[in-house]
């Protein structure tokens, strides 16, 4: 398992897995290609979101897009495990690391209908935090109504 950070040497890489993201979300947020059958990259990454990708055995696995909103404090933009790596727990391990490598505190949200996603986001926030973690759903400006997950590292016990 290989965390790199996106930079313009394989920033097609993220672009490719992003793809089959947008392509599994899209019925549920309304979202079609364009006429060249891609979907438009959102949020894009900037100074303040940045793109990483998961590598095993050398074959892109996963990406994620965190965007630092404040010294220490990170939103979970997307997060996508190609289906073939599904298994053994590898994006649990993934994020996993990048919440180690980025302490503070951090919001995660899920859509209204990705219920795979909040199982999934539950299950791995609840085992990093031992269960030290705040859920919500409220009425988000982009998305409409999100759940939600919060937690800081300052209430885990190390």
């Amino acid at each position: 398992m290989n965390i790199v950070t996106v930079y313009s040497g394989n920033q097609q890489v993220y672009a490719n897995l992003y793809q089959g993201y947008a392509a599994e979300f899209s019925k549920i947020i309304g979202d079609k290609p364009d006429e060249y059958g891609l979907f438009e990259i959102y949020p894009t990454l900037s100074d303040t979101v940045t793109g990483y990708l998961l590598y095993i055995d050398g074959v892109p696995a996963a990406l994620t897009a965190i965007e630092t909103k404040a010294p220490n404090e990170f939103e979970i933009c997307d997060f996508y495990v190609v289906p073939y790596f599904r298994k053994n727990k590898v994006g649990k391990q993934f994020i996993s690391e990048l919440f180690e490598h980025l302490k503070g505190s951090w919001e995660i949200k899920q859509v209204l209908g990705a219920d795979h996603a909040v199982k999934f986001w539950r299950e791995v926030v609840n085992d990093y935090t031992s269960g030290n973690y705040v859920e919500d759903q409220y009425q988000d400006d982009k998305w409409g109504l999100v759940t939600r997950q919060c937690f800081n590292h300052d209430g885990i016990a190390d």
